[in-house]
């Protein structure tokens, strides 16, 4: 990619972050780089510092750029924020050095029909589908327009193969490497009774598949849909549909970077 010499740095207001922020600004500067006072659509690089949650945000409130991003960890587990604040110069050295891959990552959009209106979502990890309030719910699942299942329970998940290692991972689902581009629905407290029977472990589909969820008409108005912790409430629903997006998301990795060693060492 020809270089624009044009940085965007976007931070949160944790103290670290701010102090990590203005160091690598200056940084920067003195290996002739621009850092833009807002986000330039025209950078050829944007660095994001804080946690996976500010990394997260960055890409939802710049409308997942094209831009390349990478990550400066001042947060907790950091899983999309591989670089420490101590790691900084040897990251410039090897990106000025070329020493780095783009790995592209496919969002997952979520289309919310209601009986007056169509909403549409998008996220990085997941999409999760469930009950207001910690009410259990009944769902018709679908996936290329085919039943799979009529379930019941606290909801269901639908995650990316790198959003696997988040909510997914918690709620029990499978930890799938994103080299593998595909869908994954995993039940949150399904009910297995007499009366209900549901799956009761994760479910994987490849990239093309589309998942259809229709609530029980008496259910419309007790559904949340979730993107990335973000709420969306809305009356009526009928209808939610899943797909993976037509966005990219281009994450530079270092030429060290391997999937599985950083599962080890955030994880075991």
């Amino acid at each position: 990619m020809e270089s624009t010499k044009i940085i965007n740095i976007i931070h949160n207001n944790q103290k670290l972050s701010v102090e990590t922020a203005y160091s690598l600004k200056n940084k920067l500067i003195s290996l002739g780089y621009t850092v833009s006072s807002t986000f330039d659509d025209l950078a050829e690089l944007t660095i994001c510092i804080g946690g996976d949650g500010t990394f997260l945000r960055a890409l939802r409130n710049h409308n997942f750029p094209k831009i390349p991003i990478v990550g400066i960890n001042t947060g907790h587990l950091g899983f999309f924020t591989e670089i420490t604040p101590k790691e900084i110069d040897d990251f410039l050295k090897k990106y000025m050095s070329n020493k780095y891959t783009l790995q592209q990552i496919t969002p997952i959009e979520a289309k919310i029909s209601t009986r007056n209106n169509k909403i549409t979502t998008t996220g990085i990890n997941e999409i999760v589908i469930k009950g207001d309030k910690s009410r259990s719910i009944h769902l018709d699942i679908y996936v290329n327009d085919n039943l799979v299942q009529r379930f019941s329970g606290d909801g269901i998940l639908i995650s990316t193969s790198p959003g696997s290692t988040a909510y997914n991972y918690s709620a029990g689902g499978s930890i799938v490497d994103p080299s593998l581009n595909v869908l994954q629905i995993t039940p949150l407290s399904p009910m297995n009774t007499n009366v209900y029977r549901c799956f009761s472990s994760s479910i994987i589909l490849p990239s093309d598949a589309i998942i259809k969820v229709k609530p029980e008409y008496r259910f419309e108005n007790s559904l949340i849909v979730v993107s990335d912790g973000f709420e969306h409430r809305h009356n009526s629903i009928m209808q939610v549909d899943v797909s993976l997006s037509k966005y990219k998301i281009n994450m530079v990795r270092l030429e060290n970077y391997e999937f599985w060693s950083r599962v080890t060492s955030k994880f075991l």
